[in-house]
């Protein structure tokens, strides 16, 4: 029997850096999946396939220790696959069992890009959720988020919130805290937004790394600064009921994030992105960036209707660059089918 999982990229909506401290962040699913498939392995040998990784029926050996000749550039490719396995072998013991897995995470990149929509925790969750029904295990998505949040987070030395890992199963908008149950949300009817282009790609953890390092230095005015943020965050499930207010949020988070980044010089607020601010403010539209910043994508929200459409004709003609996406997708999804033969 071959494991197919699948599970949804995220986009970060207000809440990024202070979600690390505890504040409340918004996010949404996005249509754009991860997939995994794991067949087991008759020989006994685990083996990774990821084309876009440049990975091809990787031979990892009949146990779970990786093998000792592999070079450090694909130990890095393969860092949240490793991260998953041990997890995942810790909580199954002997009923996790040798497979070949095939992963494919080609949607999250645009151009030869990454676009910043979470691919690594999509795989993660994905991985995590084909590894357990492989094994015979029934997870609820509690105990998905929890396996699946302490691998990726593995992964990342120990950073990241959760959050990323939390849309990818859940799907849908949700407000995350760290470490606790997401709130399902429902989106507001009269609110626009859509995601552009705005660089080549970020590095989250080289991101998030400098943030730390300007909070070791200066903690008393990180303090200020984060203090702005959770502020904004702890209003926002209240502003969704009004998508004026809500927009008005994301103006003043955006704002905020660019005062702690030019004290911390992290570079999560690029000069594309104050581009694409000063062309939506005329249109009363708000963009901002999202999640780590840098060359993610960034997202600009705005009301249906005419204004929306006046907007995006405003930002084509300035040559911003949309992603197709659409927001509230479903979260992990995983189904078992007969090997072929």
């Amino acid at each position: 029997m071959i494991v197919e999982a699948s599970a949804p990229g995220k986009l970060f909506l207000v809440g990024e850096y202070a979600v690390l401290d505890g504040a409340p962040a918004l996010l949404s699913a996005v249509d754009r999946r991860v997939h995994v498939a794991c067949e087991p392995a008759p020989d006994g040998h685990w083996r990774l396939t990821a084309d876009n990784l440049g990975i091809h029926g990787l031979d990892l050996g009949n146990d779970l220790d990786i093998p000792a000749g592999l070079d450090a550039e694909t130990r890095r490719r393969i860092a949240v696959f490793e991260a998953v396995r041990a997890h995942s072998a810790q909580a199954l013991g002997a009923h996790l069992t040798a497979q070949h897995v095939a992963i494919d995470s080609r949607a999250f990149a645009q151009d030869g890009h990454k676009l910043g929509l979470g691919s690594s925790a999509a795989v993660a969750a994905a991985l995590t959720a084909a590894l357990s029904q492989a094994s015979g295990e029934t997870l609820d998505r509690a105990a998905l988020a929890t396996r699946a949040i302490a691998a990726h987070r593995t992964a990342q030395n120990g950073r990241g919130s959760g959050g990323d890992v939390a849309t990818a199963v859940y799907g849908g908008l949700i407000s995350y805290t760290r470490d606790q149950t997401p709130i399902p949300l429902t989106w507001p009817a009269d609110l626009a937004a859509h995601a552009l282009v705005t660089g080549t790609g970020a590095s989250t953890p080289d991101l998030v790394a400098r943030v730390a390092d300007y909070a070791a230095r200066a903690p008393q005015a990180y303090g200020r600064y984060l203090a702005q943020l959770h502020a904004l965050a702890d209003r926002v499930i209240d502003s969704l009921a009004d998508s004026r207010a809500f927009i008005a949020l994301a103006a003043d988070y955006f704002a905020a994030l660019c005062r702690l980044d030019a004290a911390a010089h992290a570079g999560i607020v690029t000069a594309q992105h104050f581009r694409l601010a000063e062309l939506a403010a005329p249109h009363g539209g708000t963009f901002k960036s999202s999640g780590a910043g840098g060359g993610d994508v960034g997202l600009v929200f705005t009301h249906r209707g005419d204004a929306e459409k006046h907007l995006r004709e405003a930002l084509e003609t300035a040559g911003a660059r949309f992603v197709d996406l659409q927001f509230g997708a479903p979260g992990v999804r995983c189904e078992t089918r007969p090997s072929p033969g």
